[in-house]
């Protein structure tokens, strides 16, 4: 999984992406580590790379038109890797985040971070909160950066708080639903994904948008993150074009 963030926007080559598309987007940026390894790189020089795709991608999701973008950067389960490996990688995000303030401000894209903030130092936090003030007025993509994000996690944390509000009368037990249960999610407000993205050819959904992704179309494709391209995602997009989506019906 990548580390995100902005610099300079590049020219785009025209959109080969099918006329139907996906309103949310998710996308599992997976394969920076052996991307590296195959390369006898640090596995640092796979997320420096990775972050590059990121870029690039984000900004041609929102050229095309996704009105919503979920990336996972970041999981619960990757703070056990090698220490030096996640330090590595909070460097790197404290250097785009502040790079993100001045490089970032022509793109209209809302920025929001999902997960437990609270796992990441005070600047790290401070330059969340200060990315998302600064771009909360635009009107363009939505872009949510799964930061030590894991959906059981999330899941629990909207049931204590359901519960806290059940407990406190601000909601009647009687109201939980599926609506209820979305709405203490950190996707609150958002459509759920149509789409979710898996690069590097693992089958896997990886605790990502659990419960958000119960009739989500996946397309998995052989490729590491560094390795993806505008072409790959355009593939992905006419993948879902020709799905047939039901939702349980005929």
């Amino acid at each position: 999984m990548a580390i995100p963030f902005f610099k300079k926007k590049e020219p785009s080559a025209p959109s080969q992406a099918p006329s139907v598309l996906p309103v949310h987007v998710g996308i599992i940026m997976d394969g920076n580590g052996r991307w590296a390894k195959k390369r006898g790189l640090p596995r640092k020089a796979g997320h420096r790379e990775g972050a590059q795709t990121f870029r690039k991608i984000t900004r041609y999701c929102s050229e095309i038109g996704i009105k919503y973008l979920t990336v996972y950067a970041f999981s619960t389960e990757n703070w056990k890797r090698p220490e030096d490996e996640v330090g590595a990688l909070m460097g790197l995000f404290k250097s785009y985040l502040e790079e993100a303030l001045s490089d970032f401000k022509d793109d209209d894209i809302v920025v929001r971070f999902i997960g437990d903030k609270s796992g990441f130092s005070p600047e790290l936090r401070a330059l969340m909160e200060e990315n998302e003030q600064s771009s909360k007025d635009r009107d363009g993509m939505v872009l949510n950066i799964a930061m030590n994000y894991g959906s059981r996690d999330e899941i629990v944390r909207a049931v204590r708080n359901i519960c806290a509000d059940v407990k406190s009368g601000r909601v009647e037990q009687s109201a939980i639903d599926e609506a209820l249960v979305s709405d203490y999610l950190y996707t609150a407000g958002q459509p759920d994904p149509d789409l979710i993205i898996r690069p590097s050819g693992e089958y896997r959904i990886s605790n990502f948008l659990l419960w958000q992704s119960a009739y989500t179309e996946f397309v998995i494709m052989n490729k590491l993150w560094p390795d993806f391209q505008k072409a790959d995602l355009d593939e992905a997009l006419r993948i879902y074009a020709q799905r047939n989506r039901r939702y349980g019906g005929v």
